[in-house]
């Protein structure tokens, strides 16, 4: 008997003897039909996969509201009115656009979220693309760089350019370089807006280097980023920063690239056939999407709202909702003549059905780029109610002749930005000698101080209703003088609804509140 009892005290204590060295293996056994991140990014067409999923939250314009880019960019400065059907239609934008902003903001919260979830697929993979095992696929090489590095150079430039929109409207942010895969991770300190800007040019530079020329893709990555993109961005980075010498040197390295031209007829930037032609250097690519519905959020849709949301409220020209009225201040900057301003801005007037409906606070004008016109001015009905498949043309190569110009200007070498300048110049009158002169012109002498008023009236009417304005009177210091000589000029019923611009504080947009709650971080001066 006391044999066995202490027979069975053995077992028992070589049991527990057992437990004690391999509970914890017992524990970490994998699950069944579970699957790991290493186990799926095995081969190229993951890697690639991968990358593709970094571009969709660019494409990406409504959540809980509608937040495309151009409602800041347009609507916030003098080159926009909110339009819709009434100032209570996204009135998010309408205390935008009128400095009466609240940190509970819907459109700013979605716009935040969005940039982040890119920034998340991008650190996701430059942390999982490296170890990938090169196959056959991956080897592929173009002027001595492979496809594996030319994937990380797409996620280093989407990285940047996510934290860029990021930066220019809410100034520091999170800087987040790794993936957040555990609650302990999900609260990061806010980096300085210098910081981010650094951490920018780093990816940027990284990119660059890494890249594949535009000539070098094939049909099947049209839209895919190029070296020439990442040259264009570390251009326009600099000039934020006013580096203007390396803003220079990177675009001596684009336009020397000759990779990029400007098309001979300025109205074939904004149309379908037009998309991604000689002049791109960056778009957000749509396509057509029939499956769309109206409730759907982000992810779910392949088109651009932009479309409907720019088109007129009139079923005879297009049944859209209205948004984003061009002013009379911007249709007034045009020099008489210049063919831009009727392929920029459309005046239907003539066509209208109600103008009661059509014109919002004093505007009946509508942004042709946008809103679908074909050059016949015929305009397109879209495959579904809601959705277009114009792509979003986020860098011109007039875009970076113009930040090319800038940079040579306050660098001091004249010659160079008034050639750049003349050049924008040149396509845009269209061969009429008795238009659109070379520089120095009408009131301008040739001077460093009426060169810079020239390339930023330029850019204004050669970019207007691009998303670019707001971002470049921020830029230049001038946001305050602008809006506060502006507002001078609109209708009354528009002035009404405008606040007080405060300097120091309406350059920049609140972080949303919710995100404070969330990540605890210091707001951003006056909110």
């Amino acid at each position: 008997m006391n044999s066995i009892k202490h027979f069975l005290n053995s077992i028992i204590l070589s049991v527990l003897m057992l437990a004690a060295v391999s509970c914890n293996d017992w524990l970490q056994e994998p699950s069944p039909n579970l699957s790991k991140l290493e186990d799926y990014y095995t081969g190229g067409a993951a890697a690639q996969e991968c990358v593709t999923a970094c571009y969709a939250p660019l494409m990406w314009e409504y959540n809980s509201t509608y937040f495309p880019e151009w409602f800041i960019g347009d609507v916030v400065s003098d080159d926009a009115l909110k339009g819709g059907q009434n100032i209570g239609d996204m009135a998010v934008v309408y205390d935008m656009e009128n400095w009466k902003t609240n940190t509970d903001n819907q459109y700013l919260l979605d716009f935040y979220r969005a940039q982040y979830q890119g920034i998340g697929r991008c650190n996701l993979a430059l942390t999982i693309i490296p170890d990938i095992e090169k196959d056959s696929m991956l080897l592929q090489t173009k002027n001595g760089v492979n496809l594996q590095q030319r994937l990380l150079g797409e996620a280093h430039f989407l990285r940047a350019y996510y934290y860029f929109r990021l930066v220019r409207l809410f100034g520091g942010a999170p800087k987040v370089d790794f993936v957040i895969n555990s609650s302990e991770k999900w609260q990061q300190p806010r980096a300085s807006a210098n910081e981010i800007y650094q951490f920018i040019l780093d990816d940027l530079t990284a990119a660059e280097q890494s890249l594949w020329q535009k000539s070098d893709y094939t049909a099947a990555d049209t839209g895919r980023v190029t070296t020439g993109a990442a040259q264009a961005m570390l251009l326009k980075v600099n000039l934020y920063l006013k580096n203007y010498d390396q803003a220079k040197k990177w675009g001596d390295k684009l336009i020397n690239s000759h990779q990029y031209a400007l098309c001979a007829d300025y109205a074939d930037n904004f149309t379908l056939a037009g998309e991604n032609g000689a002049e791109s250097v960056f778009e957000i690519q749509y396509t057509a999407d029939p499956t769309s519905d109206y409730g759907e959020g982000n992810g779910f849709t392949r088109g651009a709202f932009t479309q409907i949301l720019t088109r007129s409220r009139s079923s005879k020209l297009g049944g859209g909702w209205g948004f984003n009225h061009p002013t009379q201040n911007l249709y007034n900057e045009y020099e008489a003549g210049d063919p831009r301003r009727d392929k920029t801005i459309f005046d239907p007037k003539d066509n209208m059905v109600n103008q009661a409906e059509e014109i919002y606070l004093g505007s009946p004008y509508l942004n042709r780029k946008t809103m679908w016109i074909e050059k016949d001015n015929s305009i397109p009905s879209l495959d579904h109610a809601s959705r277009g498949p114009l792509n979003n043309r986020q860098i011109r190569f007039a875009d970076a002749l113009l930040m090319y110009a800038e940079a040579c200007c306050e660098a001091g070498d004249l010659t160079n930005a008034k050639a750049a300048l003349n050049q924008v110049r040149a396509r845009a009158r269209e061969g009429n000698a008795e238009i659109l002169p070379d520089f120095p012109y009408a009131t301008y002498s040739d001077n460093q101080t009426d060169l810079r008023r020239a390339i930023r009236h330029e850019r204004r009417v050669e970019l207007a209703m691009e998303g670019h304005r707001w971002f470049d009177l921020c830029r230049w210091g001038i946001a305050k003088q602008t809006m506060d000589a502006y507002k001078a000029t609109e209708t009354p019923e528009a002035q009404a609804e405008m606040a007080t611009f405060i300097e120091g504080k309406h350059e920049l947009f609140p972080i949303p509140s919710q995100e404070i709650a969330l990540n605890p971080m210091t707001q951003n001066q006056g909110y």
